[in-house]
């Protein structure tokens, strides 16, 4: 399994990375992204706390850890600037936290992202055509997620994606070590979204090249 969005006690979950990254070890994934919630408040606070750990816990683990971010309920104007600038600070993967029908997200949210210098737009919700296309020619990956109430619009997302070549990862968003799941139940998730098994393997490899490429960055 590779997971490419998940938090830990830097924001909203309940784990500090060590304990998060230990869950997601002996759940047997080959690579995990540490992207707590941030904004304009905590940005420089949370990303430089975590890109040394996640190095030590790649090598004592033995797993692909990387740092990164969740840029969440950022204004859209102003989300390239933070995506910008959370790179600087060191985030492998920038993920925005996209229109989700669950959350009062801002209209225009995912079209900024899409524009903007990001990795992943997470749980895009009632995604446009035009903005999955958007999200094709830029080649930002969409996210088709295992988490309780994000998860309700996966297949639209994934019916998107397919119409309009947009690319897709599948992710857990977890917050507790109950949120990880294996590969199987991975699998099992992305089917329910209607995705066939070819689309699943090429949404698989999909998180592996952005895993590797993320890990490998300088």
């Amino acid at each position: 399994m590779i997971d490419l969005h998940t938090h830990t006690i830097f924001s909203d979950g309940q784990l500090i990375p060590s304990e998060l990254v230990r869950y997601a070890a002996v759940t047997d994934y080959r690579a995990i992204a540490i992207t707590d919630h941030g904004d304009h408040s905590n940005l420089d606070f949370i990303i430089p706390r975590i890109v040394q750990p996640c190095r030590v816990l790649a090598e004592s683990h033995r797993l692909r850890v990387i740092p990164g971010i969740e840029l969440t309920f950022v204004p859209p104007e102003h989300i390239d600037d933070l995506a910008k600038k959370a790179r600087e600070l060191g985030a492998r993967i920038v993920v925005v936290h996209g229109e989700t029908i669950v959350e009062p997200v801002i209209p225009g949210t995912n079209r900024a992202a899409l524009q903007s210098s990001i990795d992943i737009l997470a749980h895009p919700g009632l995604i446009t055509a035009e903005e999955a296309a958007l999200a094709g020619e830029r080649g930002i990956f969409l996210e088709i997620t295992t988490r309780r109430g994000h998860s309700l619009t996966n297949g639209h997302v994934a019916r998107m994606a397919r119409e309009h070549g947009a690319p897709l990862v599948l992710n857990t968003d977890t917050h507790l070590c109950d949120d990880l799941v294996t590969d199987a139940m991975a699998r099992s998730i992305a089917a329910g979204a209607g995705l066939t098994d070819a689309e699943i393997t090429v949404m698989f490899v999909n998180s592996e090249r952005l895993a590797e490429r993320a890990f490998r960055a300088d």
